[in-house]
């Protein structure tokens, strides 16, 4: 399923068993053995090679984040 959205094609998320989030968007705080991973939300892949955020709340978000395969969908469950 394809929409156009101002010349801008998005295509559906692929379907699958359940509609949890394959990813998780988390932001690194602190250096060294102190760092640790504040989770900034969670994503879902669309099929095509994207991946769709969705933030948790309002945030402002200074530098990058990364976002982590996860794995409670990694192990089929």
């Amino acid at each position: 399923m394809t929409e156009r959205t101002h010349n801008t094609e998005t295509t559906a998320p692929a379907k699958s068993e359940s509609n949890r989030p394959t990813h998780i968007v988390r932001k690194k705080v602190g250096r060294g053995k102190n760092a640790d991973f504040e989770t900034l939300g969670v994503a879902w892949d669309r099929g095509d090679g994207s991946l769709y955020i969705k933030p948790y709340g309002t945030q402002i978000i200074e530098g990058g984040f990364y976002v982590f395969p996860n794995p409670e969908q990694e192990s089929g469950q």
